[in-house]
């Protein structure tokens, strides 16, 4: 196992386009990294940079302490598994699996062995005489995976590997997955532009924009305190909701004016810290909105009830989602649009999601009294993007928690790993072949 280590990492191609901009990250020793990302931000560049597909054009990479900038791809010790499987169609589960083994001149009995167990782990063994056209979409994952693991790499570099699967297949695979990196404890570098996959699978999501770091943290930090308005609206399904709103300061107090209705500012923040903005955006999650008939009058007086028009109306029996237009001003509406397009949504627009309890009798066309916890708000510049409501000791005590459970994982996996695995002791292999490239 290694650590993996980037400092100002740039990618410019001969255009003067940079793919990747100035990323500086580290994915310790045992790590599920993951890079997530609307299509063209980069995160699959700055993986076959990690594994040595792509140039460097500056900055530092770093695998198990080793500058590798001019390391070949094949001396890195990486095994990649990719978006289109790469299994060779016309060798068996058996010898798709053995093939790096094979190149690298393994002797029969040590290729049959390690072949064997990775079968098992993966279950596998009773495909192992059939050819890859004869599996099905999962199967074929699982074969790609154990090519990776018989090199006993120290990393695993996964290039949206669950994206030719259908919703179901892929809910099976990412447990799958999940429980492997797990089991072996190996450090894994895993592309995604879905952020379900993002938030189930890893220790640490990186969330990248434009080729540009935005935000490194656990699934929870990025979900609960967002640094700004794009991974606000990224991580989330359905996205959080942004409502434009004014400071509104009276004898009663500082208030918010949204096109909802008038909020109490978030104990989190104050009418100082807003500053001078004309214009804010208050940034609320679908799940802080409720039926207010459901509301007991005690929590009522902990959020604020609203008269809103529902639209439209979806019941998918364990969840019902109503849809609130709403009036913007022009310049906040275009850049809601131009965010909804930037991140593949159509959610970003000048309407709120929300998420009730399914017994709720709100139905489409009906004006209806919705509670929203506007303690859980978030307040962002619209000119910058920034939260102006992000808690950095909360930060920080969410980091906390989540190094704390994966050291427990650790711990618990320690001694665990299968045969021939790396963390039990068992000696690694050296770098077998370069990552294999899709064959005919």
């Amino acid at each position: 196992m290694a650590a993996i280590t980037m400092k100002n990492i740039v990618k410019q191609y001969g255009d003067g386009f940079p793919a990747v901009n100035d990323v500086s990250l580290d994915v310790q020793d045992g790590e599920f990294m993951i890079l997530v990302g609307p299509s063209g931000c980069g995160k699959s560049t700055l993986l076959r940079m990690i594994v040595g597909l792509e140039d460097i054009t500056s900055g530092e990479m770093k695998i198990a302490d080793r500058v590798v900038n001019k390391v070949a791809p094949r001396q890195r010790n990486l095994s990649m598994v990719f978006q289109n499987y790469a299994l060779y169609p016309h060798l068996t589960v058996f010898e798709n699996i053995a093939f790096p083994l094979r190149l690298a001149k393994k002797p029969d009995e040590e290729v049959r062995r390690r072949v064997t167990e990775t079968a098992e782990l993966l279950e596998l063994t009773e495909h192992l005489e059939r050819k890859p056209a004869n599996l099905s979409g999962g199967q074929r994952q699982r074969v790609a995976m154990g090519r990776a693991i018989v090199r006993q790499a120290d990393a695993f570099l996964f290039d949206e590997p669950l994206s030719n699967l259908d919703a179901k297949l892929r809910g099976q695979m990412r447990a799958e997955i999940s429980r492997l990196q797990r089991r072996l404890g190996v450090t894994t570098v895993y592309v995604t532009h879905d952020q379900t996959e993002a938030m189930t699978l890893g220790d640490r999501v990186a969330v990248l924009r434009k080729g540009v770091l935005q935000q490194v943290g656990s699934p929870r930090e990025l979900y609960e305190e967002p640094a700004n308005l794009f991974v606000a609206g990224f991580i989330g399904s359905p996205s959080m909701n942004f409502l434009p709103a004014t400071l509104d300061s009276s004898a009663e107090g500082t208030f918010l004016e949204t096109p909802l209705g008038r909020f109490g500012l978030p104990d989190k923040i104050t009418a100082a810290e807003i500053g001078d903005r004309d214009v804010v955006l208050v940034g609320i999650r679908p799940e802080h909105f409720e039926d207010a008939s459901l509301v007991s009058e005690e929590k009522r007086a902990r959020g604020t009830v609203v008269q809103a028009h529902v639209d439209v109306t979806e019941w998918l029996g364990n969840e019902l989602y109503a849809y609130v237009p709403y009036e913007a001003p022009e310049d906040l509406a275009a850049q809601l649009r131009d965010l909804s397009r930037e991140l593949d949504s159509d959610q970003l627009r000048t309407q709120a999601v929300v998420a009730l309890d399914p017994a709720s009798m709100i139905s489409e066309g009906q004006e209806a009294e919705l509670w929203i916890d506007t303690s859980r708000a978030h307040i962002f510049d619209p000119a910058t993007g920034e939260n102006l409501t992000r808690d950095e000791e909360r930060v920080a005590a969410l980091g906390r928690q989540a190094e704390q459970a994966r050291l427990r994982q650790r711990q618990a996996q320690a001694g665990q790993a299968p045969t021939g695995q790396a963390g039990n002791g068992a000696t690694q292999a050296k770098p077998d072949q370069e990552p294999p490239t899709s064959p005919d």
